[in-house]
Formats: structure tokens, sequence, C-alpha cells
């Protein structure tokens, strides 16, 4: 016997007509009518009658193709399939070569009746149609509030939860926002994914599907290792989502049909893209800085930061990207170079040639440009300059708030543990593997603590006005070139190639100004 309901028919039957117990009853009362004996009742709950994957169904069909009885007895057509291709790879395919006699009792069809195979297949046909019409309605419905700004996801992206008053609304998640916001500080101060992953490892904080279990929010994604660890992809996934400016970005994706699951990426055109939705935890102006600076596809250099003109310096005369190499020295007697890309990767043809420039050399002349703008057509006046957001402490403070509260979980739990022990509910080696486990976990806790502690000692306080005017005079001194500031005003940099008896090269700097 097979019995199945899905979400569709609990809505569509109000009534217990097509309940799970009401099918076993129907079936079990038709079969001992019959003197037949039962093998086994198999039944799956929440699950679409086109879907080929369910549990109890597949091991129905492994026993038929074992032979282990003779009959798949269903309430209807329906219960057993929506997809014709599966009526007709089974009911009328493989069920006959194994013996097997399928009958729906609601619907009269029987595979031993002669000329019943057109009623099953027009039972088929119809049961296939009020799937296509149903998938339609359901996206139909789905495009609406996707239009309308509403949230029809499973869960949010780390740094919101759903608003327990309106599921289709998004909510800041403090903590978790703190995190998104220090990641992109450190986009923004130029540091590349790799270098922001063993920032956020280094610092015990737990990635978003850790985080999400830790606290028992079901977000359908197994956990791939017990650590919790950050990789680059998952900061690049942060970095470049609009969501987090408030902006409602849905749509993405889509199935190809209902009948696969396999999704396709949908062009950005076609997105459902509703401003103003939800709380902001990045602003706009932040965001987009963060874009360009990641649209120049910088690599990072051994230290884990970007060089402030990666991706910016230009071949003067073929216009590839100069890339950076080194001397190949080691210590401070090492020198980096930018040169020609297309020279470099040309091999022996050599399609250009090195135009060869230090980069330390570039960056001093950029600054001298820059300051020479600044000395001659800017002035700072004195105003009232808002107290700078400490980000980097804010995300200390979270962090140690949740550690704390990791620490008072880890301790009752150990003295759970021992009160097992003692009723005899662990046994000696149980209790010692687990103890362990909780102990070098409790170690590692209180280890980042001391270290959080640590580092909000040495946060300096906040600055006074007059400090921050004094802060502000030093940095138009422009000593060093911040790499969100080049990407802000310089368009590009070529370098023309080396003068072999003059030693000049020329340089043009295309300001964005």
């Amino acid at each position: 016997m097979y019995t199945r309901l899905s979400k569709e028919d609990e809505d569509k039957y109000k009534t217990e007509s097509e309940s799970i117990q009401n099918q076993k009853s129907l079936l079990i009362h038709y079969a001992v009518e019959r003197g037949w004996d039962i093998y086994h009742i198999y039944c799956d709950e929440d699950y679409s009658g086109a879907d080929s994957l369910r549990p109890d169904f597949n091991r129905m069909i492994e026993a038929a193709r074992e032979k282990k009885f003779q009959v798949v007895l269903c309430k209807s057509q329906s219960r057993f399939t929506r997809d014709m291709e599966l009526v007709e790879k089974y009911i009328h395919g493989l069920f006959p070569i194994w013996g097997i006699r399928f009958i729906a009792v609601a619907d009269n069809a029987d595979t031993e009746v002669k000329g019943n195979k057109k009623a099953r297949q027009i039972n088929g046909l119809v049961n296939e149609w009020y799937l296509e019409d149903l998938s339609e309605n359901i996206r139909m419905v789905f495009d609406m509030k996707r239009r309308q700004g509403q949230y029809i996801g499973g869960f949010p992206v780390y740094g919101y939860q759903k608003d327990p008053k309106n599921k289709n609304h998004l909510i800041v998640e403090p903590e978790a926002a703190e995190v998104v916001r220090q990641i992109f500080q450190w986009a923004l101060e130029g540091h590349g994914k790799q270098s922001i992953a063993f920032m956020l490892n280094s610092r015990g904080i737990v990635n978003p599907t850790r985080y999400r279990a830790e606290r028992g929010w079901n977000c359908n994604h197994p956990i791939k290792n017990d650590y919790g660890l950050w990789n680059k992809t998952t900061v690049w996934r942060i970095l470049h989502n609009e969501m987090y400016t408030g902006v409602m970005v849905q749509g993405r994706t889509k199935k190809v049909s209902y009948k696969s699951k396999t999704l396709i990426t949908m062009p950005r055109e076609q997105w459902f893209r509703v401003e103003g939705t939800h709380e902001a935890i990045i602003d706009s102006e932040t965001f987009q800085a963060v874009q360009k600076l990641m649209a120049l596809r910088s690599r990072e250099d051994g230290t884990g930061m970007i060089h402030p003109l990666a991706g910016l310096v230009k071949c003067m005369d073929c216009g590839s990207t100069m890339s950076k190499t080194s001397n190949g020295k080691k210590g401070p007697k090492q020198v980096y170079y930018l040169r020609c890309k297309l020279y470099a990767d040309s091999g022996e043809e050599k399609l250009c040639t090195r135009h060869s420039i230090r980069l330390d050399r570039l960056i001093d002349l950029v600054l001298e440009r820059l300051r020479y703008y600044v000395q001659n057509y800017y002035t700072l006046k004195e105003m009232e300059l808002p107290q700078p957001r400490n980000t980097k402490r804010d995300v200390l403070l979270q962090e140690q708030k949740a550690l704390t509260a990791q620490l008072e979980k880890r301790s009752a739990a150990l003295k759970n543990l021992y009160l097992d022990k003692v009723s005899g509910v662990l046994s000696e080696g149980q209790f010692v593997d687990l103890n362990q486990d909780f102990l070098a976990e409790k170690s590692r806790l209180e280890r980042r603590l001391a270290q959080i502690d640590q580092e909000l000692g040495e946060q300096e306080q906040p600055r006074q006005q007059v400090d921050l005017m004094e802060k502000a005079q030093e940095l138009l001194k422009l000593d060093t070139l911040p790499r969100e500031l080049a990407v802000a005003l310089i368009q590009k940099i070529e370098i023309g190639e080396q003068d072999p008896d003059t030693g000049q090269q020329e340089v043009r700097i295309h300001w964005k100004f």
C-alpha cells in the first residue's frame, strides 16, 4: 500500500478525505475484503506528486523490483504520482515486467482489467495538467510578492532575520550585522577576500551557516565542517550582495520547470529589485566604493593586501594592465616593479615591451601630484566634525557578548554531562571523550575572550574636536596613499617605455576630477 499527502493537498482539501489516515483505512478495508495479506504500508507526507525522490516511494519501488509483493494499492493514481513520465515508466512499463499489479481504488484503475490503460493515461495527463496549473499559479503569486518587495526566501542573508510580526519583512540581526560592517570596512582598507576570511577565522567568528546552526535556525544547508570557518567565496558573496543597502533583490535564479530542481541564472535585467524595503546595514556609497575596488580584479600580494594602484596602471602602447613583479630578492633589498602584462604573458614572441617602472616611485609620484592639488585648491575649515564610529570596537564588543554566552552554555553543558555520567546515562568512555571536547572548546573561547579584552584595552578613546582637526590635517599631508582614495580619484595611469638614451619615461595620470 502507498499513501501520500502534500502541502498543496492539505490546503485544497479542508476535510479529512485525503488525509493519510483516511487513505490507510480505505486501503486496508479494500485489502481485507479480498483476503489479501498486507506486506507493508509506505507513506510520504509533505511530498509533491511530481517528486521522484520521495523516500518511501523509492523504498517501495526497490521492494517491487525484488518482487516482494504482487500488488501496489493506492487510493488514486495521483497519490502514486502526478508525473506522466512515472506513470509510463512504472505502471505501464516496469510493473508488468516485474509481475506487479497496480490498483487505484477511487479511479477504478486496475492493470489487470483490459481496456483500462487509456483511462490511466487520461488520469496521468489530468494529474500533470493539475501540476502545471499549480506551478504556474504559485509562480505568479511569488512574482507578485517579489514586485512588491516582499521577501519570500526560506532564510534571509547573513545579517538579517525575518520580522516575527511579518515573515515577508526583514529586520537587522545586530550581532551578524556588525560582522558584515567589519567585512566591508576591511575591503575598503584594501584587504582581499582571502585576507578577510583569515582575519574572521583568527578572531573566532563562525561563518554564516555555523552561526545559524548554533542558534537553532534551520537554514537547509548542511554544515560542511565542525569549525565554522570562513572562506573567500562566502566573503565575496557578502561584498557583492546589494541586499545590505536596503534593496530587496530576488529572482536571480529560477527552476527550469516544475519537474526539475535544476536552477538557471537569470539575466540581471530580469531580477526583481525593490529599494527601501528594509533597514540598510551598509550605506550605498560604501557599497559602490567596494564594488569599484573589486571590479579592478586585483590580486593580493604576499601580505594579504592589494597595492593602492592595482588595476589602475596601463601600458601606454598596448593598453594592457600592468602586473606586479619583484627583483627576486628578500627582505630590505626586495623591490617591486610593474610591467606590461602582454609582454610578460606573450612568451618568446614579446608582443609588447616591458614598460617597467618601480612601484614605490610611481606611488610617490601620484602622492606628489595629489599633495599639489590639495595644497593649491583645498583649505580645511574649522567645522563640527562628527565623532567617527569605532567599527572595530563595536565588532569586538558584539563578539565578546556572543562568546560569553557560548561560554556560559559550555559550562552548563559540562555540568549536565557530569550528571549524565553519575546517573548512568553515559558510560565512562563516552564521558571522557565528550568531556575532552567540551573542555577544548571552553579553552578556545576563554583564550579568544582574553585576546578581545586586550584588544579593547588598546583601543583609543574617542577624540575631541581639536584632536580630530589635527588628525584631518595629518591625513591631508598624504604621507601614504589609501587605496580607496586612489580608486575614487584616478581613472587610469598610463606608463610609457623608458627611453634607453635619456632614461626618461612618460607617465600620464588621468584623473576623475
